[in-house]
């Protein structure tokens, strides 16, 4: 029977590029069977030995992260050096995952008791899987997979149907480090490929980064299936600006945060919380002809700006600029009919910027993945930070001040994941973890750092004690004396 297909985009031009076969749940299962077949070697493979390999990925990837960045930017759509900056920031973790000999050392007690000691060991979980989005096609993976297979686990690999081929790239690029066969595997899907992942016993663990909606799915059927889940949901980032504030500092972080990649990140800043009209006036005035001016076209010429991933999302963009101009927010400006020369028929959208947006306003409940950003007025510093606080979301935030006090009142005391102070993207480097809180990730742990090595293996506590005579049989809870 013919595989399904769905087709890939060049988001510049909006033409097919090419298509992709959609795997069945039969497709699935062999690729499981594939990793747990694969799996009792490769667990006992030593950890310096999976480094060695981690360590020939590294390099390979290094050397070819100008091709990857190319894929990147022909089925995305986000500007080349963006996407070297993603490929830089995957990197990071697989240097990271170069480091696992360390990382999986045990912790080691002796004398617990008399003539006992204690240890304990890190153990792989088996066959784990990921589940990436469309907007980081080798980031994300990154930030899973590395650890994952350092820690001697084998993975499944199901990308964005979207912008399937860096996948593909990096399977390859594993191959030739000297990963061995069924270590690691991709399978390309829609629904019914998560959903086989999701119910297939071999699977341990689910990692995964998407929307809201998708997350609570993911987490709640893997979670029922009684697997490991890991799934981080969407955001609605908010930068604080204080009138202490460098404006000219927040203004040019406003733009590259709220209008790189085209929005299509999951750090990005959507909501720009002004304390004080005055502080929000002089802002808009700044900011308005920067994103009007913003260089727009084709991601492999390098503007400042890509087109949106497919002509359905940037509809959907679209959909909510309307809706904002229709709940009664100001549109400064306006990028719905912006068009780029040469290519009428491309997933093109111009920033858009909108003033005094309202907290029941749907632009700003909702995330909108895409070149929108909403300036948002509040009197003081204890209205904005309750702002932030009341929102769903809780991914990241940022606040931009002068005022030491203030700005380790807001770190301590609002509730994301990842904040920053005078920086508008606060994503941790890969010697930390990634995540957020509130509805924007279902499950404890975060990603990649300390807390991928802890998601990606089980703790075993060993005590042992070698007599030397014969003990009597003991009836009392057991304590070391």
């Amino acid at each position: 029977m013919p595989h399904r297909q769905a087709d890939v985009f060049d988001p510049a031009t909006g033409a097919v590029a090419k298509r992709v076969a959609l795997a069945s749940a039969d497709d699935v299962r062999t690729a499981v069977e594939a990793a747990a077949a694969a799996f009792p070697a490769w667990a006992e493979t030593t950890p310096l030995n999976r480094a060695r390999v981690m360590f020939r990925f590294k390099e390979l990837l290094e050397r070819h992260a100008g091709d990857l960045a190319a894929i990147i930017t022909a089925e995305h759509g986000k500007v080349l050096s963006d996407a070297r900056g993603e490929v830089t920031r995957g990197l990071e973790v697989v240097e990271f995952a170069c480091g696992i000999p360390h990382l999986l050392k045990g912790e080691h007690s002796m004398n617990v008791g008399r003539e006992v000691d204690s240890w304990t060991e890190y153990a792989p979980l088996g066959v784990v899987a990921g589940i990436t989005p469309f907007n980081f096609p080798a980031m994300v993976p990154l930030w899973m997979f590395p650890v994952a297979l350092a820690c001697g686990n084998t993975f499944v690999l199901k990308p964005s149907e979207r912008d399937p081929s860096a996948a593909n790239f990096m399977a390859d690029l594993l191959k030739q480090a000297g990963l061995p066969d069924g270590v690691f595997n991709v399978v390309h899907g829609d629904k019914v490929a998560v959903d086989a992942l999701l119910d297939a016993p071999r699977v341990q663990a689910i990692s995964f980064v998407g929307s809201t909606p998708i997350a609570e799915y993911i987490y709640a059927r893997g979670s029922a299936n009684g697997k490991r889940v890991q799934a981080l949901g969407g955001a609605k980032n908010h930068m604080v600006v204080l009138p202490d504030a460098d404006l000219d500092g927040a203004v040019s972080a406003l733009l590259g945060a709220g209008y790189g990649s085209a929005g299509e990140r999951c750090m990005a800043i959507s909501v720009a919380v002004c304390v004080g009209d005055a502080t929000a006036d002089a802002l808009v005035a700044k900011l308005a002809p920067k994103v009007a001016a913003l260089k727009i076209g084709p991601g492999c010429l390098d503007p400042e700006m890509g087109p949106l991933v497919t002509g359905a999302h940037r509809d959907k963009v679209r959909g909510y600029v309307d809706a904002g101009v229709a709940e009664g927010a100001t549109l400064v400006v306006d990028g719905r009919g912006h068009a780029v020369d040469g290519h009428a028929d491309g997933f093109f959208l111009g920033g858009c910027l909108f003033d005094r947006v309202t907290p029941e306003m749907t632009i700003y409940r909702e995330e909108i993945f895409g070149p929108v950003l909403s300036v948002v007025r509040v009197p003081d510093f204890e209205t904005a930070l309750a702002l932030v606080n009341a929102h769903e979301y809780g991914n990241g935030t940022a606040i931009f001040t002068r005022d030491g006090g203030a700005a380790r009142a807001f770190a301590h005391r609002v509730q994301a994941g990842m904040v920053g102070v005078n920086v508008p993207i606060p994503v941790p480097m890969a010697f930390h973890s990634f995540g957020g809180w509130k509805r924007s990730i279902f499950g404890p742990l975060h990603v990649h750092g300390p807390d991928g090595v802890r998601f990606y293996t089980r703790l075993k506590t060993i005590t042992a004690r070698w007599p030397d005579d014969v003990r009597h049989a003991e009836f009392v809870m057991p304590t070391m004396k």
